[in-house]
């Protein structure tokens, strides 16, 4: 195998032919899995759409199903979109402690509903 460059004869390599094959099925390996989940997030933003349709008797619990989905639409975004599934442990570790911290704030946000210093009007 040869090809004419400005006149040379230059010799192709096999190896590095063979490596863009395989950079063309790394590619779209990727490509496919990131067409999966912009499916999926589509199917559940569906979804979201078509609970909120369906009476299940209280209004919290309609909330708690369209957070449900919510959560798992984002496991999917931050997984795949923001390649935290294959990090390692560390991340893992400020994901946690931030969630800790997270969760801990939202307690004494609620917590705090029901202590109001004496003489606070509520509306």
């Amino acid at each position: 195998m040869s090809d004419q460059h400005q006149g040379k004869v230059v010799e192709a390599n096999p190896a590095a032919v063979g490596s863009e094959h395989h950079a063309d099925d790394h590619f779209s390996h990727h490509i496919r899995r990131y067409l999966f989940v912009f499916y999926a997030l589509l199917f559940g933003t569906l979804i979201t759409v078509g609970a909120s349709y369906i009476p299940f008797g209280h209004r919290a619990i309609n909330i708690g199903v369209a957070l449900f989905i919510a959560c798992g639409k984002g496991f999917l975004v931050a997984g795949y979109f923001m390649h935290l599934i294959s990090e390692r442990k560390m991340i893992y570790g400020i994901l946690a402690f931030t969630a800790f911290f997270f969760i801990g704030l939202m307690f004494l946000t609620v917590w705090s509903f029901a202590d109001f210093p004496p003489f606070t009007t509520t509306h």
